[in-house]
Parts: C-alpha cells; sequence; structure tokens
C-alpha cells in the first residue's frame, strides 16, 4: 500500500497536513495513537513525522507528554488576516466602548464564519470562541450576513447542505433559513436568538468594500438584555462605513489574505456562544 495509509499515494505534504489538521476541532493535546487515527497514518509514519514536526517547532511536547501545537506554527498563522484584523481593531475597540457588549468582526471561511477579531464585554454570556474559531454561518448573525450579501451562489450552494441544529432554536429548514436572508437583505442586518448557545442572542450588519462583501461586524448579547437589539443599529452601522472608509484602499484579497471558497468545514467541538 503506497504512501503508508490506507489511501494509496498520499504524498509527504498532505500526510503533515492531515496531522496539523488533527488539532483543528480540539484545543487539547493528542496521543500520538489520536493523531494517527484522525490522520489515517500508520503509527510508525506518525512518530516519524510529528518528530519532525517537534523539531521544527511547528508542534510541541506537553507537560503529561502529549502533542500540541508549537509556537512556531501559531506566530506564522498570526499573519493569516492580518492587514483586516490590524486595520479594524480599533473599530472594533470602539464599538465595544460604545455598546459595552462583546464585538466582533468575521470572515466567511466555505462554510464557516472565522472569527478574525474580538473584544470581550463584562456581562456574563457563556464562553466566548476564540479569535481564530469557526460556527456555523447559519446559526450565527455574523454568518447570516455573509450568506446574505455574498454572492448568490454562495447561499444557493450553502442551503443544499445539511444544516446543523446546535439548539432547538437553531434556523435548519432550508426554506425558511431562504426566506430569513431574504428578509437580512432587506433590512440591512441579521439577528440570532439562543442559536449557538443557549442564554446568548447576537445582531450584525455587513461591511462592504467597493461594493462588495467584505466582512461583518457585530455584537453578542446575553438573552436577557436583547429585547431591543435593534437599538445598536446606528453604531454598528457608523461603525461598518467607518470600516468600509478605512480600509477602501487596500485590494480586498489582499485585505482578508485568504479566498475563502464553498468547501466543508467542521465547527470547534465546543462551540462556545453566539456569533
Amino acid at each position: 500500500m503506497a504512501g503508508g495509509s490506507s489511501q494509496p499515494g498520499r504524498s509527504v505534504t498532505s500526510k503533515i497536513l492531515a496531522i496539523l489538521a488533527a488539532f483543528e476541532t480540539t484545543r487539547r493535546s493528542l496521543s500520538l495513537t489520536e493523531i494517527s487515527a484522525a490522520a489515517d497514518l500508520p503509527l510508525s509514519t506518525t512518530h516519524r513525522l510529528v518528530g519532525e514536526l517537534v523539531d521544527a517547532g511547528m508542534l510541541s511536547r506537553s507537560a503529561n507528554g502529549g502533542i500540541q501545537l508549537g509556537l512556531r506554527l501559531w506566530a506564522i498563522a498570526q499573519n493569516t488576516g492580518r492587514q483586516l484584523r490590524d486595520t479594524a481593531r480599533p473599530y472594533v475597540q470602539d464599538l465595544f466602548s460604545l455598546t459595552g457588549e462583546t464585538s466582533q468582526l468575521a470572515i466567511r471561511d466555505g462554510n464557516m464564519s472565522l472569527y478574525i477579531d474580538r473584544v470581550y464585554g463584562t456581562k456574563r454570556i457563556a464562553r466566548a470562541s476564540r479569535v481564530g474559531g469557526r460556527l456555523p454561518l447559519h446559526a450565527t448573525a455574523v454568518g447570516k450576513v455573509i450568506l446574505a450579501f455574498s454572492e448568490s451562489w454562495v447561499a444557493d450552494a450553502y442551503l443544499e447542505l445539511p444544516l446543523q441544529q446546535m439548539t432547538a432554536h437553531t434556523r435548519s429548514n432550508p426554506k425558511q433559513l431562504r426566506e430569513e436572508l431574504e428578509r437580512v437583505r432587506e433590512k440591512g442586518y441579521a439577528t440570532t436568538n439562543e442559536e449557538v448557545r443557549l442564554g446568548t442572542s447576537s445582531i450584525a450588519v455587513p461591511v462592504f468594500h467597493t461594493g462588495r462583501l467584505g466582512c461583518s461586524i457585530g455584537l453578542v448579547i446575553p438573552t436577557s438584555h436583547a429585547a431591543n437589539m435593534d437599538r445598536f443599529l446606528p453604531v454598528l452601522q457608523g461603525t461598518s462605513r467607518r470600516l468600509e472608509a478605512a480600509t477602501v484602499h487596500i485590494p480586498l484579497e489582499t485585505l482578508l489574505g485568504i479566498v475563502s471558497g464553498p468547501d466543508m468545514n467542521v465547527p470547534e467541538e465546543d462551540p462556545s456562544e453566539e456569533g
């Protein structure tokens, strides 16, 4: 069997990528056996390649002997989306200052909302998803904005997928979701109510770039304080316009630093808060 796995002809690059992908949906350290199973590689191959990645600083060994992501990989990854994050950071912080609510910025990464930046509020809400975390587009306000204002083929392709029911409130019926996205386009903003986690709700607006959707900016609010979320629309829309003006001189592809395709990703194994 070529390649030392159940898939013949695998390159060394594909094996290394499979090893790194094993850490995509978990925050804990993994054993060699777990990595081997996740990457579909023999234990001997996993041992050899993990050793090389540890030597290169891409992976590291934890105190309990497990394998975890290395600081060098983290440092390299900080350059992904960095121009957008660095440009947007003052505006995300200002949004928090003006509202006191958790403020965040997201882009589309496949079928996920990828969180580029976040400033946490002081109100008690479910544990926040980290910067760099992903949540399904259809369950988050930032994601619904992205679906509504992206090119039409994005929503068409997404609505052909099985829509994960994260809570009893998640809109997982394709027909109902399509109707909701039409309303989002009409109103210019999206909201959610306990669609990812009970106890949290969210509101978001698009940020455009030379007539195209660039990203989405929004707030996460305890459901107990979310009765009139639309009161935040003026500050959200004002922040969106300011961010659009601040980034107009930067080519969109350069700004995002990523070309998001329709391929499917998986959420973190412990999705935490509405987005």
